[in-house]
Parts: structure tokens; sequence; C-alpha cells
């Protein structure tokens, strides 16, 4: 996704990409993706602590919750990225697991 930033800027797409896991997270995450894809990525995280996002978008169940203690397994389905069009809706989300 960060190697095609200058193809989604040309196109008017906006990515985005969500997480239960914490700003601090994310910091370390974008320069992992630097390292491994060799481009910076530019697009935000947002941090979805709350599970609100995750919900509403159909990534968690309703009753779900983070458990204290909780481990990757806990949030393996949570690490999607959209990529929103210049109409302001959805054109793909990509669920991953660790």
């Amino acid at each position: 996704v960060a190697q095609l930033d200058k193809e989604w800027r040309k196109r008017g797409v906006k990515v985005l990409g969500v997480s239960v896991d914490g700003v601090e997270d994310h910091v370390k995450w974008k320069g992992d993706i630097h390292l491994a894809g060799g481009a910076e990525p530019t697009f935000p995280i947002a941090a979805d602590k709350d599970l609100q996002i995750s919900k509403a978008f159909d990534m968690l169940p309703a009753d779900a919750y983070l458990p204290e203690g909780r481990t990757p397994n806990d949030t393996a389905t949570v690490r999607t990225v959209y990529i929103i069009g210049p109409d302001r809706k959805v054109k793909l989300s990509m669920t991953y697991p660790m």
C-alpha cells in the first residue's frame, strides 16, 4: 500500500489503516512497513482501542471485547486496511491475520 502512494494521490484515493492497538504500536509498524517494503507509509492508522470502528465495520462481533493480558491472537482479525475513493466510499477493505 505504501509503495503505491503516488498512484493513490494521483487518483484522489485516501488510505486509512485501523487497529485496536495504540499509536505507539502504529509508529513501530510504520518503521516495519518502510523496512520491508522500501516505501515510507504516509497514510494514517486509526487507534480503535474501544473497538467502535472494528464493530461498526463488522471486523469484530458486537459482543467482542479485549481481555486483560490479551495476546496477539485476541486481536488478529482486526488488522485491516481501507481504501476510500474520492466519492468517500470504501473501495477496498483488506483484513488479514498477524
